[in-house]
């Protein structure tokens, strides 16, 4: 497993939402998307990190921030935990972890002594002419949201000089 990097091209993809409907990551061409790829809808850590995305939304939309949560999570799954937890944003199913692999977040893990393969946590902030300008590969899932918004209000800072 090798996760793209910043400078990257975004790989370009259609996948399911949480709604059964197709979203393409060109639907947010000119904008800044944080595609954010967590393992399993609905387990805590999961839980954790969407709920304070969630939380954080106005401060990420002030920022001119879009966010994607893509798992392997069929859309039904995806659907229960977008109405249980009220996410603002897009879930995606990415059910053969087709895109998973194309950004290099599938491989193995190992929990528990056992090892499988799966998402590994990792986020890429797109910029707004689809090139991936900053990977989050090393945070809390209950302090992924504050990596994010201290990156987006520094890179907003050192632009605006």
């Amino acid at each position: 497993m090798s996760p793209l990097k910043a400078g990257d091209m975004a790989p370009t993809f259609a996948l399911l939402d949480q709604d059964g409907g197709i979203i393409h990551l060109n639907d947010f061409a000119s904008k800044r998307v944080l595609i954010y790829f967590y393992p399993k809808a609905m387990t805590p850590g999961c839980t954790v990190q969407a709920c304070a995305l969630r939380d954080n939304m106005d401060k990420l939309k002030a920022l001119g921030v879009e966010i994607l949560g893509i798992s392997t999570d069929p859309p039904q799954k995806l659907f229960q935990f977008h109405e249980k937890e009220l996410l603002n944003f897009t879930l995606l199913s990415d059910a053969n972890h087709q895109v998973s692999e194309q950004f290099g977040v599938w491989g193995e893990k190992n929990f528990m002594g056992k090892k499988y393969d799966g998402i590994h946590r990792i986020s890429f902030l797109i910029d707004p002419t689809g090139k991936i300008e900053k990977v989050f590969d090393d945070f809390k899932t209950s302090d992924h949201h504050t990596a994010v918004i201290d990156y987006l209000k520094e890179s907003d800072r050192s632009i605006a000089k």
